[in-house]
């Protein structure tokens, strides 16, 4: 049997001002434990913000989204220019600030925000394509403004009022705890709070790692490989 293949998107590096490094690396983590082909792709444009990670302050300099979430990849990233649904089975987005930054602008205008022109090409091209989406973390956000017009289901864990957001954009929030995760199988989209809730590492990899195994197993047309569904 064919590997299957999986697009990450990341956001950038470092988790206030790019992708959740910790989430992004339990991502690819379960992928390659599972035997799945990785992509990783991400923005070729400037960040919206640089924050300094030790003192939590902005700072003024020009960092690419694509040149730090390489960081992560290890050099092996594509411009999210080159993402086809065609090309893949599967989508997952973790999470970090630049999901509602450098993906969206949801951080700064909430549901009246915009999304990447190219991320949404390829969200609209897997849900057209009925093949499965996982979001992590905020990054249900940046779905839920794409494809919010098809009602979809998901959870940012219970933060109420990043969840009234998701509703405007049109999704239909569920609250989950973060070691779990919520499914919408008309929709083909997993999603799960990690450090939305947090506390430490090793619970957000529990609900990671559910996450993942339902996408491959939706990806796969095999039955759900992991309980934990709310």
């Amino acid at each position: 049997m064919a590997a299957t293949k999986v697009g990450v998107v990341l956001s950038g590096c470092g988790f206030k001002d790019g992708t959740e490094i910790h989430e992004s690396v339990l991502t690819l983590l379960a992928l390659d434990r599972a035997g799945a082909d990785v992509r990783c792709f991400a923005p070729n444009v400037d960040q919206a913000v640089v924050v300094n990670h030790l003192t939590g302050e902005t700072v003024s300099e020009r960092r690419n989204v694509l040149v730090e979430s390489a960081r992560i990849a290890r050099g092996r990233i594509e411009d999210v220019r080159a993402a086809r649904a065609k090309d893949l089975d599967a989508v997952v987005l973790p999470g970090g600030y630049g999901a509602v930054q450098n993906l969206s602008s949801f951080g700064a205008k909430g549901a009246a925000c915009d999304v990447h022109p190219e991320v949404a090409r390829l969200l609209k091209e897997m849900h057209a394509a009925k093949k499965p989406i996982g979001a992590i973390c905020i990054a249900p956000a940046v779905v839920a403004k794409t494809l919010g017009a098809a009602r979809p289901h998901m959870t940012i864990g219970h933060d109420e009022k990043t969840a009234k957001s998701l509703t405007v954009c049109g999704a239909v929030h569920e609250d989950c705890p973060v070691d779990r995760f919520v499914v919408d199988r008309d929709n083909r989209i997993v999603s799960t709070p990690a450090y939305m809730l947090g506390p430490t590492i090793r619970h957000v990899a529990e609900g990671i790692d559910r996450c993942v195994a339902e996408v491959l197993a939706m990806a796969g047309g095999r039955t759900p490989a992991a309980a934990g569904a709310r």
